[in-house]
């Protein structure tokens, strides 16, 4: 009895973390075709920003603007792998019929200087965002130091006194623009799955030869 209980108990824990790779290379597909959407809708046509913006519906759509720039330039705290540490830049943009958004204008390094605002009236290409990055663990925006720990659209659009319209900066033609774009990427997406079912594949082996070592050792010596 207590060989074949031990038989059952290495079948079935093999048979659990083969399921759960198999169930984690299916979760990998449907991220993939996720991902497609995603990365299509970001890099179509870009068009003009419509009248009324709504984030449910038009959050990533790919936009370009004509304008200027105006008014101070908030840092929002980021680290990134390839630059490090740094700010977000995100100035208020006047379009040309006086709408006023925002602009993330992309990534500066901590130890660099915030710099000059580019000049005069261009265009500039990117992506409408409305990122979730509050939670509890936020510390309350340091306004005195002009540091920021979020991109809160909200509060933002209140600081900057434009509408809470995020355009993330992909391609300007303002050529005196310092900072390096960070645009929307699926390659920022986490897509960890293929490891997640390489691990439970591997654990499921180890299952399989641990139970066979163990059904060996307790093998009656008589037979």
């Amino acid at each position: 009895m207590r060989f074949w209980g031990m038989v059952v108990f290495g079948v079935l824990g093999t048979a659990i973390l083969l399921s759960l790779g198999i169930w984690q290379l299916q979760r990998l597909a449907w991220k993939q075709e996720v991902l497609r959407a995603i990365e299509s809708k970001i890099l179509a046509p870009a068009v003009k920003i419509p009248q009324t913006v709504l984030p449910d519906a038009h959050s990533l759509l790919p936009v370009r603007a004509e304008g200027r720039y105006k008014g101070d330039t908030v840092r929002v705290l980021v680290s990134q792998k390839i630059y490090g540490a740094g700010y977000r830049l995100i100035t208020a943009f006047e379009l040309v019929d006086g709408r006023t958004i925002m602009l993330d204008r992309g990534f500066t390094s901590v130890r660099s200087e915030i710099p000059s605002t580019p000049q005069g009236r261009g265009q500039v290409i990117g992506n409408l965002q409305w990122p979730q990055e509050i939670d509890s663990f936020t510390p309350e925006n340091d306004l005195a130091a002009n540091i920021w720990f979020a991109r809160d659209v909200a509060r933002l659009a209140e600081h900057l006194k434009a509408e809470p319209v995020l355009l993330v900066l992909r391609d300007s033609s303002f050529e005196t623009e310092a900072a390096t774009p960070l645009p929307k990427m699926t390659a920022n997406i986490p897509n960890d799955h293929m490891n997640y079912a390489i691990t439970w594949f591997s654990l499921a082996l180890i299952w399989l030869g641990m139970s066979g070592y163990f059904l060996y050792r307790s093998r009656d010596p008589q037979s």
